[in-house]
């Protein structure tokens, strides 16, 4: 009898935790397991992400979730805590497994404690979660795979909203229905770098986790300082977390470009110079870190873990000082050296270092992470 995995993903938005789903279907595939995968109901792009033998089922309750798992499932693993009580439930029925996406950043979700097993995506968030006493943490990080695979069909790499209207709120729904009324007259621009510039790009959701309205307070008067760089920004965020994007951005405004969501990431990352990280502690791996390094383009991030353990300094991309340390004035030196000649590393996905993203040793360290269950 085949094992099943049901996995619990209650994401409304694809983001880097959704792609993470992706690639750990196919390694559970890989190790003799079918995945049954709960999902939002208001997500539609599953059925675009995940490999097409994927059972998909919108999620209900808990209720159905447990009568789901007590009928012929071997494991169920979440991609965010369960609730205590909901936990506790579980963990009787079936092996009970989360993957920890995020380092325990001031926050301890009631539901770990009793997980039969955590596996984190770095030995940043494994560090955080045994400081926070829990003893379940596996002894294997899992890391993550450079999957450069488009997430959704297949589009033309233009110019698009940068705003996810979260329909829970009010304030967003009234936003995006007068979006929808009044489309930007500069929506539907192809996008070219701007010749000469040094260019720099960010490809990632707009989240709180990045932290880049914090991090842009101190770069962005470098970058202003500094006319041959251009940012490109490539993903989307809520109405707030834009707003604080673009008014920490205002310093270098006119080098900055907001491209929206994108589903094609590989066409983006080969037509950048750098990519460039957020800020750290509240960061689990930075696998668009990961994934511009597989194509060949070196990564500009600050130096602390976990990109201390997806970045090579001076091999894969550079490394620079903390701004909240040093005001920015590391990047500054590390941006006026890359304008006068500094080399470029050119990271190669056969390297050392990008085979431990690869899809054959995420599926040896999710092989070995299991052991004992």
């Amino acid at each position: 009898m085949q094992k099943i995995v049901a996995q619990l993903n209650l994401q409304e938005s694809l983001g880097g935790g959704e792609v993470y789903t992706r690639f750990l279907v196919t390694a559970f595939h890989e190790l003799g397991w079918k995945s049954r995968v709960f999902v939002n109901p208001r997500a539609n792009f599953w059925p675009d992400l995940l490999p097409a033998d994927t059972e998909i089922v919108r999620f209900e309750s808990i209720a159905q979730l447990e009568s789901s798992v007590s009928e012929n499932t071997s494991m169920l693993l979440t991609h965010s805590a369960l609730d205590a009580p909901a936990a506790q439930r579980l963990a009787k029925l079936t092996s009970l497994v989360a993957i920890l996406h995020m380092p325990l950043y001031e926050r301890l979700p009631g539901g770990l404690p009793h997980y039969h097993r955590l596996m984190a995506v770095s030995r940043h968030v494994a560090d955080s979660a045994r400081a926070r006493g829990l003893d379940s943490v596996s002894p294997v990080e899992l890391l993550g795979v450079a999957d450069l695979q488009p997430r959704g069909p297949s589009e033309a790499l233009i110019k698009r909203s940068c705003y996810d209207w979260d329909r829970r709120k009010i304030r967003d729904r009234i936003m995006g229905w007068m979006a929808s009324l009044v489309p930007r007259v500069d929506t539907g621009i192809a996008f070219e770098p701007a010749g000469g510039a040094l260019t720099l790009g960010i490809v990632s959701r707009l989240t709180p986790i990045k932290q880049f309205p914090l991090m842009f307070r101190y770069l962005a008067p470098v970058i202003a300082m500094q006319a041959e760089v251009r940012l490109e920004i490539f993903g989307s965020g809520g109405y707030a977390s834009v707003r604080d994007l673009r008014r920490a951005l205002r310093p270098c405004a006119s080098q900055v470009r907001f491209w929206g969501h994108q589903s094609d990431v590989q066409a983006i990352y080969r037509r950048l110079d750098y990519v460039l990280s957020g800020l750290p502690e509240k960061e689990a791996l930075g696998l668009n870190l990961i994934e511009a390094q597989a194509c060949g383009t070196p990564v500009l991030a600050v130096n602390g873990p976990p990109f201390t353990e997806t970045v090579v300094d001076g091999e894969s991309g550079f490394l620079f000082e903390d701004p909240r340390n040093d005001g920015g004035k590391d990047f500054a030196a590390l941006l006026q050296g890359l304008r006068k000649g500094k080399t470029r590393p050119h990271p190669s996905p056969m390297s050392a270092h990008l085979q431990r993203f690869s899809a054959e040793a995420f599926r040896t360290h999710l092989e070995s992470a299991l052991e004992g269950l």
